[in-house]
């Protein structure tokens, strides 16, 4: 039986941002993972993104596949993805649907339910793009108190261009509530970090989120994230803990099946693909040199971010890496691969 983590609580409306910083200074090194309150995003609104990501599953797989998802957009199946290979052969059990950034320029490669489809979902379309919209907007907010933790400007990530035309994707999960008996133990999301900068977590309020504070420590230790009703659930990924040293956590997590339907909306913030990736300087020294080289680009030069996405065979499936990786970044690229990290 796991513990129960009790996460710090930022409140984002607070107007003692150096108070506030610290506090999310001190929970993203201790745990890499924190409740985000009074946050501006209308509970009626996150109410009818739920309400329409249920149809959706609802439909039959028929229907679903025709949005199979394609530039990393649209449709992905029960056990299309395995986040760890150690611990199952098979995937997940859990099917998803990824939207994409709405900005002009990158907009029209999001997979939308055909007319037949929008009969039946008629605001299906218009309440992600307006969640969508609004969680940008959350997400750029938290940035900036981010930036303050690190001891760095408000508006650091901004000047460096991380934020200008970012790459957030919104991902609609629905974990079933029953399976066929299995031989192996199986898991809603296998264990695994989060790839980019960070993520904001929203749910129906079912249970079986965990996470492992320690991932490199064996056996791992696995603590339960209870919902808060009304909070999102952030956590901090792979790319802030490489811009970080290391200071900031990437922290494991998994979802554990609870015997019952479960949806989330996971909203991943990511930078402009062009953006300098870097050990911030407020985050080393003499004594606490750079661990991670710099990786000249998030993305390469003078192509759209969709063209820079590693595809690797392995273990007899495409590994598509949602993360973008220049050659210079071999460190990253082999923990990449170490994962063995399929995300469609």
């Amino acid at each position: 039986m796991a513990e129960t983590l009790k996460l710090a609580i930022i409140d984002l409306s607070s107007s003692d941002a150096i108070s506030t910083a610290k506090s999310i200074r001190q929970a993203c090194i201790e745990c890499g993972f924190f409740y985000l309150v009074n946050h501006g995003m209308e509970k009626e609104l996150l109410s009818r993104v739920l309400d329409e990501s249920r149809k959706f599953f609802s439909l039959p797989l028929e229907e679903k596949m025709k949005l199979a998802a394609k530039h990393h957009r649209g449709y992905t199946p029960m056990y299309a993805e395995n986040l760890d290979y150690s611990s199952s052969s098979r995937g997940d059990p859990k099917e998803s649907f990824y939207i994409g950034p709405l900005d002009a320029g990158l907009s029209n490669l999001n997979r939308w339910p055909s007319e037949e489809i929008s009969e039946i979902l008629p605001h299906w379309r218009s309440t992600m793009e307006s969640y969508h919209k609004k969680l940008l907007i959350v997400g750029k907010r938290l940035i900036s108190l981010i930036a303050q933790a690190l001891d760095l400007d408000a508006d650091f990530f901004e000047k460096l261009g991380a934020l200008d035309d970012p790459m957030p994707f919104l991902r609609l999960l629905h974990y079933p509530g029953e399976l066929e008996i299995c031989d192996e133990e199986t898991y809603g999301a296998s264990a695994h970090s989060d790839y980019g900068m960070i993520t904001l977590l929203a749910t129906d309020g079912v249970p079986g989120l965990q996470v492992c504070r320690e991932k490199s420590k064996q056996p791992r230790i696995w603590e339960d994230v209870p919902h808060f009703d009304g909070a999102f659930i952030v956590n901090t990924g792979d790319l802030m803990e490489r811009w970080t040293n290391c200071l900031f956590r990437s922290t494991m997590h998994r979802v554990m099946l609870a015997g019952q339907e479960r949806y989330s909306l996971a909203y991943f913030l990511e930078p402009n693909g062009n953006c300098l990736v870097e050990c911030l300087k407020s985050c080393c020294s003499d004594t606490s040199p750079p661990r991670i080289s710099a990786d000249p680009q998030w993305g390469l030069p003078g192509k759209p971010i969709e063209a820079n996405v590693l595809h690797r065979s392995d273990l007899g499936a495409v590994m598509l890496l949602h993360v973008n990786i220049s050659e210079a970044a071999p460190a990253i690229l082999a923990m990449k691969l170490r994962r063995s990290r399929i995300l469609f």
